[in-house]
This record gives C-alpha cells, sequence and structure tokens, in this order.
C-alpha cells in the first residue's frame, strides 16, 4: 500500500517507521529538511521536504497513486487542508487528521468532515486520547500501563516488581499451578531496558517490568499476586488545567462515585476557563512545584497526583514534589521517551506517553477492519494487537502450540462468544474467535500473514 505521511515529529515518524517495516510503500512530508534527513536515513521511506498542504508537494510526495494520507503536522488548520487537497485534488481514498482544538471537536459540528464538506474519514485528538489513558492510569492505580480489550472484558497491565513481590523467583509455569483459577498470563517482561516475550521456564525478578493480560474480573488479583494492593481514587490533585486536566476532571465529577478534585493551573486565563467549566472542581491559579500551593491544595492527604502539563519537566519535578510532600501515587504526563527510565528512581509511580497513544490510536484505524485494536507498547517496542480470527486464516482451527509463532509472539486471551478464555498450548483456535496478541515490533508482520490481515484501507 503506497501511504504519505504529513508531519515528521514523533508521531509521523513512529507512524512511518511501523509501516515502512510492513513493507509498505511508505513518503514523508515536512517542511523541515532536517526531519525528513532523519527519517530517510533512518527508515526505509521517502522524503520529501516541503508544506504539506501545497498541491505541488503533494504531486511529489506521489499524491496521484497514494492509498492513505496521515496528516499529523503541528497545525490542525495544515492537517485539515491537507485532507481537503489529497480529496479533491487527487481522490485519496483514506484521509486521517489529527486534530488537537477542542472547537473543531465539538459535538454541534460534527458535520463538519463529511465527504461533501471536509472529507476526513478519521479525527484523532491527542488531547482525548490522553485524557482516556488518564482515567485508565486512575483506575488502576498499582500500573504504570493499562489498555482495555475485548471491550473492556480484558486489560493490559503493566506491574513494575518490587523486593517483596511474593513470585519472585517462581518458574511461569508454576504460576499457572499455583493459581490455576487466575486468568491472566504473562505476555512480555522489561529487564534492564530490554523487553522479550517469556518462555514458560522464566522467572520474575525484583525491578522487572511484567506487562500481564487478565480478564476484567481478576484484574484485581492479578495486583495481590504481585503484592500490589488495591487503593480507592478518592482525593485527586490535577497538575494542569488545559485539554487534557479538564477533561480527566469533567469525567470524575460525572461519575456517580464521589471523588475530590483540584487543579493547580498557572495560567490565569486558563483557570479561570477550567473553573468556570467544572462545578465540584477546586481550582487553584498558581505554579504546581510551589511547595506552599501543594501544601494548600492538600496533596499530603491525596491518593493521587496527576501532572499533565505542556512540559515534560514541570510534570516529572511537581510529581517528585508532590510525593515528598505524602501524596500516595504520581502519575505525570512524558514525551520524551527517553525520560521514561528516570521515572522509577525519582520515585514517579506510571506515567502517560501522548505519542504512545496517539500512534496506537492512529494504527487501530489503518490496520484492515479484522483488526479491532492495536496498542503501542513503551518505545514502540511491542504492540498488543486484537483481532478476529477468519476463516482462512492459517490459525483457523489449529491448537496454538501447532501454529508456529514467533519467539517473539504469545496470545494473550481470546473471547469466543462474549466469553473470556484462557489460552495455554493445547487450546484449539476457531473462526469467529477474538484473539489477543502480543508482539515485540520486529515480529508484527508475521502477525499479520498468519491473521490473512494486511494494512488496507477499509
Amino acid at each position: 500500500m503506497k501511504v504519505i505521511i504529513c508531519g515528521a515529529g514523533q508521531v509521523g515518524w513512529q507512524i512511518a517507521r511501523h509501516l515502512s517495516s510492513e513493507r509498505n510503500d511508505v513518503t514523508v512530508v515536512d517542511n523541515n529538511p532536517e526531519l525528513i534527513r532523519r527519517a530517510m536515513e533512518t527508515l526505509d521511506v521517502n522524503g520529501v521536504a516541503g508544506h504539506a498542504s501545497y498541491p505541488d508537494v503533494l504531486e511529489r510526495a506521489g499524491a496521484e497513486d497514494a492509498d492513505m494520507i496521515i496528516a499529523a503536522t503541528h497545525s490542525d488548520e495544515v492537517n485539515m487542508v491537507t485532507c481537503q487537497i489529497a480529496h479533491s485534488a487527487f481522490a485519496i481514498q483514506r484521509k486521517i487528521a489529527r486534530i488537537r482544538a477542542q472547537s473543531y471537536l465539538d459535538a454541534i459540528y460534527s458535520d463538519l468532515y463529511r465527504r461533501d464538506h471536509m472529507p476526513i474519514d478519521v479525527v484523532i485528538s491527542p488531547e482525548r486520547e490522553v485524557a482516556a489513558a488518564a482515567l485508565q492510569r486512575l483506575a488502576a492505580p498499582m500500573a504504570f500501563d493499562t489498555e482495555n480489550f475485548f471491550n473492556g472484558k480484558a486489560q493490559l497491565l503493566g506491574i513494575t516488581v518490587d523486593g517483596d513481590c511474593p513470585v519472585i523467583n517462581t518458574p511461569l509455569r508454576q504460576l499457572t499451578d499455583l493459581f490455576s483459577t487466575l486468568q491472566a498470563i504473562v505476555v512480555g517482561i522489561r529487564r534492564e531496558g530490554t523487553l522479550f516475550v517469556p518462555s514458560p521456564g522464566d522467572q520474575i525478578f525484583p525491578q522487572d517490568d511484567v506487562y500481564v493480560f487478565a480478564r476484567e474480573e481478576d484484574v484485581n488479583r492479578t495486583f495481590e499476586v504481585f503484592g500490589k494492593r488495591t487503593v480507592k481514587q478518592e482525593r485527586i490533585v490535577i497538575i494542569g488545567g488545559g485539554n487534557v486536566g479538564l477533561a480527566v476532571a469533567k469525567e470524575l465529577e460525572s461519575r456517580q462515585q464521589r471523588v475530590r478534585v483540584k487543579i493547580i493551573e498557572k495560567d490565569r486565563a486558563q483557570a479561570e476557563i477550567a473553573a468556570d467549566a467544572l462545578e465540584r472542581t477546586i481550582v487553584l491559579n498558581g505554579d504546581g512545584l510551589n511547595a506552599s500551593l501543594l501544601e494548600e491544595a492538600n496533596v499530603a492527604t491525596a491518593d493521587a497526583v496527576l501532572a499533565v502539563t505542556d512540559d515534560d519537566k514541570t510534570n516529572m519535578l511537581s510529581a517528585v514534589r508532590a510525593k515528598a510532600n505524602g501524596a500516595k501515587m504520581a502519575i505525570c504526563l512524558t514525551n520524551d521517551p527517553t525520560l521514561m527510565g528516570l521515572l522509577p528512581a525519582l520515585d514517579i509511580d506510571a506515567y502517560i506517553n501522548p505519542r504512545a497513544t496517539t500512534v496506537s490510536s492512529i494504527l487501530r484505524h489503518i490496520r484492515h477492519g479484522r483488526v479491532r485494536s492495536v496498542y503501542s507498547v513503551g518505545d514502540a517496542e511491542a504492540e498488543m494487537i486484537e483481532a478476529h480470527v477468519l476463516g482462512t486464516s492459517p490459525m483457523s482451527g489449529q491448537k496454538i502450540r501447532d501454529i508456529g509463532f514467533p519467539e517473539g509472539v504469545i496470545v494473550g486471551g481470546i473471547l469466543r462468544d462474549g466469553q473470556y478464555k484462557k489460552p495455554n498450548a493445547d487450546f484449539r483456535i476457531e473462526e469467529g474467535d477474538m484473539i489477543a496478541i502480543f508482539a515485540r515490533a520486529p515480529d508484527v508482520p508475521e502477525v499479520e500473514r498468519l491473521l490473512q490481515v494486511s494494512i488496507d484501507y477499509f
């Protein structure tokens, strides 16, 4: 498939990396020649330097016979105009745009993106995706990463193993014997910076980051097995009252369970906007790094502090200060993946990676319709793929042990006739099953082949 990616920043580069690794014809467009040079030197892609919304630039990028265009520049307006030109001048069938401004996303303007108006097939909102990720982190505060699958009937949990974890040094095959009714499987382990798919004989060691795929009903028990105590989130302090912080606060206010929320926002105008939009949330105008302001927000009694400003270092430092002042846990938004390795040493409990969240959202929409969901793990190190099993798939009718998955692939769970099934080597996959597969990035193309689902437009 021929794909044009407009914007060679973090998101555009990662999408190009995914698609080019799967042998698609990818061209990256950006007005920064240095970003184009980096993409061409590190990826198997073509590059065009120029403004993505200019028709002649798109023509040089091969728009006349492109199957899909992904507009992920830093400008909403450029992204929208790019999709319009891709449709009107070049008849590109599939158009995806990243749009940040909430005004463009208001439900009353949903007709704006119809084909006879502004023809955008899929609109990706990073702020909304990040807000949803933040709410998931708050719902599972014992995990550093989490994502829902099977329409909420299963979760992928990222759990850091502490020294007092009761299953340390226990081979994974013994976990199955010890907890025979637990519907959960360890699908990945990151040890000393390297992510791998474990074998039944592998053990878990302190400081490992373990990825577990678990049935929704067994999530709390899974945390207990790994030595994590389930806690309720009743008092939450949000540092940053922009689109993400405001969206999280609105959702928390709408829930039946009463949650006490306070927002700290440095910009006075934005603080006033947040205060007007919220009913029960207390909004404080000031710097989230200010010790006296944190004391005024009662972070010492907070169950969680969520730092979601637009500056990584502010988020990290305010999370550290909040923990030092007594907050039970801290979650911070971190755009720079190179900073994530510092978080455990800083006693920051969990993070939200907007880039990974946006990349996952885009991948979900550009894969074939039989792939229902894709979640990018870590720094695009692996993917959790949810898909329907077709009758033409080589997996259909086969036992898992006979399929011949690569070493970097493992089946995390199966949904059959609406019922969750924990797979083992003798489990036979049937046509119509919903399957969740954890695959390291180099092995994703083989998973696509086994599913007989190629990246394609609908």
